[in-house]
């Protein structure tokens, strides 16, 4: 990354997370106890932001997003300041209440399902960025499929996150997106407009997927090869200097040359695991802490598992996320699993 800028600014989903932990998840018709419950920060917006800052303090971190005057809106607003994220672009509309997500997760296998009413983030425009006077190197922006009105076109646009996503390299950004696993005709509808105008893509196998029209996962297993091919096929429909897709067993970096990287996640014992809510935030956070710090390619992914791996420990998506180097720690002591084979893609 250029050397002139320094930072992120993340823009998007802002929502209050109220997560609850059950014994298993239930089947129609029946009921079942919650656990434990919390109300914390989350979505793309809030999860990346609060990662970078937990990861490497030194990074500056901005934020654009849009919340109501709200108990849930004054909730993010206070995680931002507690986090030194600077909300200077981060708007409130009393008219609004504040997006929220019912984040259950299975104290049986740690396994998540998400219900949520967007209200603030479905008025989100791009209008609400102006990215005058930002001084960062790269725009995180997500997640569509959750904004109305950024999900539409705009002004002659196939969609809102085009026209954001336009006006932030106009101002000198380098741009991400980061995505959720909604259906692949919701993804490639939304995603394929958005390739021409991103710099990096960090996404999970089955999205990657998705974007290129492949099957990667089947039967609950990653192909590996098929994610490379999936990678090379929407690199070629995008403008990305590097493409990463990540899945359980590790993840593989493909950059414009056409070399590819590949690192496999850490050996983190599943009985240790609380939750997989945010472990994709952390995973971006993780990749492109090592990529702000000049590290190799290789290395940016080893960062990526190990704060993805630390992540897991807590049912929230940030709450067990602490410094690069005590990620790294954790990632060394459970240590790491067998090399990726690659094969032929």
């Amino acid at each position: 990354m250029s050397s002139s800028r320094s930072g992120f600014i993340t823009g998007g989903t802002w929502c209050v997370d109220h997560n609850m932990v059950l014994p298993r998840w239930p089947e129609e018709e029946t009921a079942t106890r919650i656990l434990s419950a919390n109300a914390q920060g989350g979505g793309a917006g809030c999860n990346f932001a609060v990662d970078i800052r937990r990861l490497a303090p030194e990074i500056p971190v901005a934020t654009v997003g849009l919340c109501g005057e709200d108990p849930d809106g004054r909730l993010l607003r206070g995680v931002a300041t507690d986090h030194g994220i600077d909300i200077s672009r981060f708007h409130v509309d009393p008219a609004l209440r504040t997006h929220r997500t019912m984040a259950f997760t299975s104290a049986e296998n740690g396994r998540r399902t998400h219900i949520f009413e967007a209200d603030a983030s479905d008025h989100l425009t791009p209008d609400h960025f102006d990215f005058d006077g930002v001084t960062a190197r790269m725009l995180h922006l997500g997640l569509p499929g959750t904004h109305a009105r950024l999900d539409g076109p705009w002004q002659g646009d196939p969609s809102g996150w085009v026209s954001v996503l336009k006006k932030a390299r106009a101002a000198g950004l380098r741009t991400n997106m980061e995505v959720m696993s909604i259906p692949r005709d919701d993804l490639r509808r939304l995603i394929l407009p958005c390739l021409p105008h991103l710099d990096y893509l960090v996404v999970n196998d089955y999205e990657i997927g998705a974007f290129a029209d492949l099957q990667t996962v089947q039967g609950g297993a990653t192909s590996v090869p098929g994610v490379i091919a999936a990678l090379r096929r929407v690199m070629e429909l995008g403008s990305m200097e590097i493409a990463v897709a990540h899945f359980p067993g590790g993840a593989v970096a493909l950059d414009r040359s056409g070399g590819v990287q590949s690192h496999p996640s850490t050996r983190f014992p599943q009985a240790e695991v609380k939750g997989t809510n945010g472990a994709g935030d952390a995973f971006a956070a993780g990749f492109f802490c090592g990529h702000h710090r000049g590290v190799a390619l290789r290395d940016c992914l080893a960062y990526a598992h190990a704060a993805a791996a630390a992540s897991l420990r807590s049912v929230d998506t940030y709450g067990a996320v602490e410094s690069l180097e005590s990620c790294l720690a954790l990632a060394t002591r459970t240590g790491w699993r067998d090399a990726l084979e690659l094969g032929a893609a």
